[in-house]
């Protein structure tokens, strides 16, 4: 069998599971990080926007790293989370990614302060500059502010250290037009679960998911039906999940996916502020969701 090229396929945005004191849950987050490889999970996203990481300290996203990393033992590869909006903060980061075993970062693009496309560049270029970790640029506009457009993926595309980028824009067109600008090689990964089918029918090489947490081997099963090319069965995955892939953002992520697996068993329902459980209306939802694919049979009874 041929060695799955690194960040292809389906990579699941890792939740953090805390204590009830908001402690990090250690043994959690080794028992999450088996259930994923035993799922078959191609790739691994700790301390990502589903991971919490505005909330965790710079120590805590080291341990959490270092964790996922000795328990896939090299499995799967680890793509760790380093973005922010201050380059110099980034660079330290990804330097930490490194020293705690990850095969390369995520990065998700400045927020707040609002970059040209020329500081975009700029940005990215200085941490490729300063790590040897290859980086996957992210790109989410409705959290960070502001977008990455395509023009500039295509100059970060020629940027060895740079080798993809998660796009969660949402917007079709501007992904078929990255992938239409990037060398063939450029990985183009699909940052929402509800387009993963779509991205990757315009070429893109798989997703980095969150209802990967919840579905693991069925959100495999649906990347590995798309690139066979087998589109009618990944259809009939991305049919029967999709009521979960929309609750999962009824409200702020990662508050629903933490919800349903709370409910699950997986870990407690704990969550730093600002983030907060969801209401009861949304965790009602939730449970009937979950009743209906199954999962809380299922895990309940592992």
């Amino acid at each position: 069998m041929t060695p799955r090229r690194p960040f292809t396929g389906c990579g699941t945005a890792l939740v953090t599971p805390f204590t009830v004191s908001g402690r990090i849950d250690e043994a959690a987050v080794r028992r999450l990080a088996r259930r994923q490889i035993e799922a078959g999970m191609h790739f691994l996203v700790p301390v990502g926007t589903t991971g919490e990481a505005p909330t965790l300290s710079a120590a805590e996203k080291r341990v959490v790293v270092e964790l996922v990393v000795d328990e896939v033992k090299g499995v799967v590869p680890v793509l760790a989370g380093a973005g922010g909006y201050d380059t110099a903060e980034v660079i330290e980061s990804a330097h930490a990614m490194a020293a705690a075993g990850a095969n390369g970062i995520l990065s998700v693009s400045p927020y707040y302060n609002k970059p040209t496309q020329e500081g975009l560049f700029q940005h990215y270029a200085s941490i490729a500059s300063n790590t040897n970790l290859p980086i996957v640029l992210y790109n989410v506009p409705a959290r960070t502010g502001s977008n990455i457009e395509p023009a500039t993926t295509e100059r970060l595309a020629q940027l060895p250290q740079i080798v993809g980028i998660k796009e969660a824009s949402g917007n079709v067109f501007q992904i078929a037009d990255v992938r239409r600008r990037v060398p063939a090689d450029f990985l183009v990964l699909s940052g929402d679960d509800t387009l993963t089918l779509p991205v990757m029918a315009l070429g893109g090489e798989g997703v980095i998911s969150v209802a990967g947490n919840e579905v693991p081997s069925d959100m495999a099963r649906l990347v590995e039906a798309c690139e066979r090319g087998d589109f009618a069965a990944a259809r009939v995955i991305h049919q029967r999940l999709l009521p979960l892939l929309q609750a999962n953002f009824l409200e702020s992520n990662p508050g629903p996916v933490k919800a349903v697996m709370a409910l699950a068993g997986l870990l407690e329902p704990t969550y730093r502020l600002p983030m907060v459980a969801p209401t009861s209306h949304s965790l009602q939802t939730l449970r009937r969701i979950a009743l209906d694919l199954g999962l809380l049979a299922e895990t309940t009874s592992a």
